[in-house]
């Protein structure tokens, strides 16, 4: 099944047949498959056990994408009854549970590394039914086997671990050395049972002996096109750090709390994404920074200087408390960034989605101090509206068109809500006419809880290709970067395994883009939802369109966006997957070498 499709429990797989996929390098690209046993074999309350396992895609030139690095298998958790939650499986091989009547659905995600040999991929995943009689007594090795095995393959690393700088034959000589070893180590009585009287036996060979597996062919293309390292449009995502000080039991500057803060962050590259950490205060100010530790620190210019992050959020006053005096802070912090070649990313956002007069006026003060520091520093804003108690025109959308005369000359990113504009893309216009591009202004959007259905927006329960369509909008629009206010904003919880429950009062998933792994198992790694994969495909889609229109001009990358039948606008856009192929294919074929 495509990585759009919403599979529930109660969904029906389609008939077997080979996964064929596309993909650029440094672009991650996702399937699913869908199980559903037709009678069950186990004598408990599950239908059975199957087993799956996964090989290396090959070329036929011999390069590789590994299984457990570049190929992972998650399985599909629903949440609220929703397919959502994404949930890491052991590789290469796994064991999952079916249950009679109900479909079980499995994602898998390729990563192609930015270096990896473009060509046809080929690889294969077996799912074997397992009997409940067949399946191996665990076997567990004596205190003694263990601590020889763990003696001898030490062993084989302070053979090669010290090769830096030796020459060549001394290098070969240490490998050969470690080879035998590490031979001999598979040869002992420990790992028997994967051996037969002819040698090694490839697990999967023997698999295919048995009437009971089933095994899917999987294709890959990958083409010499390269995704940006920095991503071309940014977006930047809030998260929240009293979520993370409360779940996870850290007190704000200790060491815990900088290293839980730490995981987030680096996690969250991954898919594209700028994260930016969020304190609400009252009136909805906010305290908005990318890195908790100050300017000077190397963890700062580590965070700000990575290739992956499109822009930072500067804090306008102090994160965690020390003994520089306050008023001297930001000053101090502002002199530090704009010495460094990415000040160019910074930005500082200080209200979120101001309402009145007096909310606005906050916004102007502190945009002019942050400006008396640096003349070229980008304020941003969210808004829907205009001041409430002093419209700027007579009807409620042409006030909100007024906004950028209003706070000019204090605001440089212009950030509005999709859910204004409604169905009328024409609106776009009478936006970005207001704007001063040439003096550093921009135009960003953002969803939150609204627009709501048929609207592309990311809420639990809408279809897949609803959540793609988030960007396929801002492309078409022509808005140059994007924000999202909460990745983690769940409710308040003190203990890390607790259930996750949505905030009241907002539709379910809002401000909830990934999970904590503990409410799954064991994991401390973050749990991603099917809505994030689904984000960033659609910031790669941004990718492939941003390269049709360098070669084609942009008019034309929004007429194949409608060819294709992908999207037309926010009420029409395509509830299949095949357009989407089609579209990437076009790209592929108009822009390969």
């Amino acid at each position: 099944m495509p990585s759009t499709a919403n599979v529930g429990p109660q969904d029906m797989p389609r008939h077997l047949e080979p996964i064929n996929l596309l993909a650029a390098r440094n672009e991650r690209e996702s399937v699913q498959i869908a199980i559903r046993p037709k009678v069950s074999w186990s004598g408990s309350s599950v239908a059975g056990t199957v087993q799956i396992q996964c090989s290396d895609l090959c070329s036929t030139s011999g390069d590789r994408l590994i299984v457990g690095q570049s190929l992972l298998l998650r399985r599909v958790v629903p949440i609220l009854g929703v397919p959502d939650a994404l949930v890491p499986v052991d590789l290469p091989v796994s064991q999952i549970n079916l249950f009679p009547g109900e479909t079980t659905a499995l994602w898998i995600s390729i990563d192609v590394p930015s270096s990896q040999p473009p060509g046809q991929y080929e690889g294969e995943i077996a799912i074997t039914a397992i009997k409940a009689d067949a399946e191996s007594p665990v076997q567990i090795l004596s205190k003694v086997e263990k601590h020889q095995l763990y003696r001898d393959l030490k062993g084989c690393l302070d053979i090669v671990e010290p090769i830096d700088g030796k020459p060549l034959d001394e290098v070969v000589e240490r490998v050969k050395s470690a080879t035998t070893s590490l031979r001999r180590i598979l040869l002992s009585p420990s790992f028997s049972e994967f051996f037969s009287d002819n040698g090694p036996v490839d697990v999967m060979d023997e698999d295919a002996i048995s009437s009971l597996s089933i095994r899917m062919k999987l294709n890959l293309t990958v083409w010499e096109f390269v995704l940006p390292e920095t991503p071309s449009l940014p977006a930047v995502f809030g998260i929240s750090d009293t979520v993370i000080e409360d779940r996870f039991g850290v007190q704000q500057g200790t060491a815990e709390w900088y290293e839980a803060l730490d995981q987030h962050f680096k996690w969250l590259l991954q898919y594209r994404i700028s994260p930016y950490f969020c304190k609400w205060a009252d009136g909805m100010r906010v305290l908005t920074y990318t890195s908790p530790w100050p300017a000077d620190h190397p963890k700062s210019d580590e965070y700000f200087s990575d290739p992956r992050l499109a822009a930072y959020a500067v804090p306008y006053k102090q994160v965690v408390s020390g003994n520089d005096a306050a008023k001297d802070y930001l000053q101090k912090q502002v002199e530090i960034l704009r010495t460094k070649t990415h000040w160019r990313k910074a930005y500082f956002y200080l209200w979120d989605e101001p309402l009145n007069l007096e909310q606005y006026d906050s916004v102007r003060n502190m945009a002019s101090e942050i400006h008396a520091y640096a003349p070229d520093a980008r304020i941003l804003t969210t808004y829907y509206c205009g001041p409430n108690d002093a419209p700027l025109a007579p009807t409620p959308f042409e006030a909100f068109v007024k906004v950028p005369s209003f706070l000019r000359p204090h605001n440089q990113i212009y950030c509005t809500s999709e859910w204004v504009l409604g169905n009328r893309e024409d609106l776009v216009k009478d936006i970005i006419t207001e704007l001063q591009p040439e003096n550093g202004e921009e135009w960003w959007t953002y969803v939150c809880m609204g627009p709501s259905d048929p609207h592309p927006n990311w809420h639990l329960g809408m279809r897949g290709t609803q959540h793609r369509a988030v960007m396929w909008r801002v492309w078409k629009e022509g808005g140059t970067g994007f924000l999202y206010w909460g990745a983690n904003c769940y409710e308040k919880a003190t203990v890390a395994s607790a259930e996750i429950k949505f905030r009241h009062g907002l539709p379910p998933g809002d401000g909830v883009l990934y999970y904590p792994g503990e409410v799954f198992s064991t994991s401390h790694q973050p749990v991603a939802s099917l809505r994030l994969e689904r984000i960033l495909n659609g910031l790669q889609d941004i990718e492939y369109l941003r390269l049709y229109a360098s070669r084609y001009g942009r008019d034309e990358s929004i007429a194949l966006l409608e060819r294709t039948g992908v999207y037309f606008g926010p009420e029409r856009y395509t509830f299949e997957h095949m357009p989407i192929d089609a579209m990437r294919g076009q790209i592929f074929n108009a822009c390969r070498s």
